[in-house]
C-alpha cells in the first residue's frame, strides 16, 4: 500500500501539471471503487479549475477554485497520473478527467481498494481527515510523541501503524524507522525510555524524508504522478529482506507477524529484550545506514 513518501511524490509530481488547469470532461469506469461517486458530481467538476494539491497522511486533496475538492486515496494499487488524452486507456481505469491542455488526469486501480470522491467543501473534507488523524511526522512535538508512544501497551509496529498516533506511516516505513532507531518492533510502547522515544521520532522523520528523496518505494504497482517508479526499495535496510544480511552487522534479517503484518528486523541491532541492548554490537563503522544506496539494486519483494 502506498504510504506517505509515495503519496507525497504523487502530489509533488501532479502539482505543476494540474495547478491552473480546467477540467473539460469526466469519464468514469463501470466498476465501483471503495467509496461511491455521485453521478451528479460530473457536472460540478466539469468547468472547475484546479487551485492546488496537498497531502494529509496517505490522502490527496485536489483543491478546486470554487472551494470544492477531490479527495483521493490510492488504496493498495491505485495510480493517479497525468497522461496525454490521446494515449490509449490503460486497463483498470476508473476515472479520467480531461484537462484544457489536452492532458488527462487518470485514476487506475486494479484491486479497487482506492477511492476518488467529490467533496462540496474542501475545508470540510480536510477537517474530516484532521478529526481522525494524528499529526504529520515532520516536526513532531517531542513531549506529545513520547506521551503517545510510552502511554500504550501495544507493540511498536501496531503503534506506528495507528494513523491517530502519527499520520502517513505504514508497513514499510514502520520497519525501516524501527531499524534506524535500533528498536525491536515487538517491544511495547510503555517499555521505551524517553531517550528511545526521541530516537524513534527522529528515525521516523529521517526515513520518510530520505524515502521522499528517492520517490518512494515501488514494490509492485506504485508509480508517481508522472508515471515514474520509485527507487527507495533499493535502500531498504530490513523490509522485505528476510534472511539477507543486516547492512549494519551482517546478521540475517528476521521476520515476525505483528499487528497482522509482516515485520522485519535485525535480531542483533534490534534486541527484543531492552537489557540486551548494551551488549549488542553497534553497526560497523562505515557500514550503510538507512538512506545510503546499495551498490547493486535488488528486485523488490513484498512483505
Amino acid at each position: 500500500m502506498p504510504e506517505l513518501p509515495e503519496v507525497e511524490t504523487v502530489v509533488r509530481d501532479l502539482r505543476p501539471l494540474l495547478t491552473g488547469r480546467t477540467v473539460t470532461a469526466v469519464r468514469r469506469g463501470k466498476r465501483t471503487l471503495r467509496r461511491p461517486w455521485a453521478a451528479a458530481a460530473d457536472a460540478l467538476v466539469v468547468g472547475a479549475t484546479v487551485a492546488g494539491l496537498r497531502r494529509r497522511g496517505k490522502w490527496i486533496l485536489v483543491d478546486l477554485a470554487g472551494g470544492q475538492a477531490l479527495r483521493v486515496h490510492l488504496g493498495m494499487t491505485g495510480q493517479f497520473t497525468v497522461a496525454p488524452a490521446s494515449d490509449p486507456d490503460p486497463d483498470h481505469l476508473h476515472f479520467a478527467f480531461r484537462l484544457d491542455d489536452a492532458g488527462e488526469l487518470r485514476f487506475r486501480d486494479p484491486r479497487r481498494f482506492g477511492s476518488v470522491e467529490f467533496c462540496p467543501s474542501a475545508a470540510d473534507a480536510a477537517a474530516a481527515l484532521d478529526a481522525v488523524m494524528g499529526p504529520e511526522p515532520f516536526g513532531l512535538d517531542p513531549a506529545a510523541f513520547r506521551a503517545a508512544v510510552a502511554g500504550t501497551g501495544r507493540n511498536l509496529k501496531a503503534t506506528l501503524l495507528d494513523q491517530a498516533v502519527v499520520a502517513g506511516v505504514g508497513n514499510i516505513y514502520a520497519d525501516e524507522a524501527c531499524f534506524r532507531a535500533r528498536l525491536h518492533p515487538a517491544r511495547t510502547g510503555k517499555s521505551l525510555t524517553a531517550a528511545e522515544c526521541d530516537r524513534l521520532r527522529v528515525a521516523i522523520e529521517a526515513v520518510l524524508a530520505r524515502a521522499i528523496e528517492g520517490r518512494g518505494s515501488t514494490i509492485r504497482d506504485y508509480v508517481g504522478g508522472s508515471g515514474l517508479r520509485g527507487a527507495f526499495q533499493h535502500e531498504h535496510a530490513v523490509y522485505g529482506r528476510t534472511g539477507e544480511p543486516c547492512p549494519g552487522c551482517a546478521a540475517a534479517v528476521e521476520c515476525v507477524r505483528l499487528a497482522g503484518r509482516s515485520s522485519h528486523y535485525c535480531p542483533r541491532c534490534q534486541p527484543e529484550t531492552p537489557s540486551r541492548l548494551a551488549a549488542t554490537r553497534s553497526p560497523r563503522s562505515g557500514a550503510r545506514h538507512v538512506g545510503a544506496a546499495r551498490s547493486a539494486p535488488r528486485t523488490p519483494r513484498r512483505g
